[in-house]
């Protein structure tokens, strides 16, 4: 934990000096995986990897740090990564350690909440990377990669710094007119926006995930594909009754091209999709 962190400079810091935790569940696959090294392909492991923000967000600092100078493009997809270091480098210097359930052992409540992040995030990112398909997008992955780390901050905030964290939860659910950037900056001091920037910024990720916070690229397709399959994911976690629904259905489908209706039925799980659409 890091208690000692207060402002969003230290915070910053802090995280950036810290190893980040990976998934159990990644842990796992990874260490299945390298124990049938010589038989692999990078595309084995980048599917593992993909499915673990924080395993994602691990590979792409790590290239960052060992960039070469003649690389003139930031490498985002994942396989193209891992084949760029070699499976022996990854295994090697990219830890698959420590495991978040460990960290979080304490903090149940904060596990069970980061955990519904990461599954959101997942979600999001499968979402966006299907849209990115049906735009005919060269980079879709790109696409994927950027929903799929919209939840950052949060998530490495509910490992470091857990109790403030559940906090702002608590205080949120006593008054769902509380918004959430002002709760953030009440508790911690900053808003969580600010913290999702300073990481991006700080750590070179992806530039599509800095254009997300851009406004003068807020029509851009990419960047409205990214929010909007992030918004249908916060909204739909509510049930697929909640009142921001139909609004997300229409904006879909402008950038999609298709009806409202086509889209709820396309993004609804089979078995709650309306019976006039099925």
């Amino acid at each position: 934990m890091a208690e000692q962190a207060q402002t969003l400079e230290q915070w910053l810091a802090f995280l950036t000096a810290a190893e980040i935790p990976v998934l159990r569940h990644t842990a796992r696959e990874i260490e299945r995986l390298k124990q049938h090294e010589e038989d692999l392909g990078a595309r084995a492991v980048a599917n593992v990897v993909v499915q673990d923000p924080l395993m994602t967000v691990k590979l792409l600092r790590y290239l960052q740090d060992h960039k070469h100078s003649s690389q003139l493009r930031d490498l985002v997809q994942v396989e193209q990564a891992i084949m760029m270091i070699g499976l022996d480098n990854f295994f090697d210097n990219v830890p698959h350690t420590p495991v978040v359930e460990d960290v979080l052992q304490d903090h149940l409540d904060a596990l069970v909440r980061l955990l519904r992040s990461v599954r959101q995030a997942q979600r999001a990112a499968r979402y966006a990377f299907d849209w990115a398909l049906l735009l005919h997008d060269l980079h879709a992955e790109e696409v994927h990669i950027a929903a799929l780390l919209c939840y950052l901050g949060e998530m490495l905030m509910w490992i470091s710094n857990p109790e403030p964290m559940l906090k702002i939860r608590h205080m949120q659910e006593a008054d769902r007119t509380l918004r959430s950037a002002a709760v953030q900056e009440e508790v911690l001091g900053f808003k969580g926006m600010d913290l999702q920037r300073a990481l991006t910024v700080g750590w070179h990720l992806p530039q599509l995930l800095q254009d997300m916070m851009d406004p003068a690229q807020a029509e851009h397709p990419r960047v409205k594909n990214v929010m909007l399959a992030v918004n249908l994911v916060r909204h739909s976690a509510n049930g697929w009754e909640d009142a921001a629904l139909p609004d997300d259905y229409r904006d879909i489908g402008e950038l999609l091209r298709m009806k409202p209706e086509d889209v709820q039925t396309m993004v609804m799980p089979k078995g709650d999709a309306p019976a006039g659409n099925a």
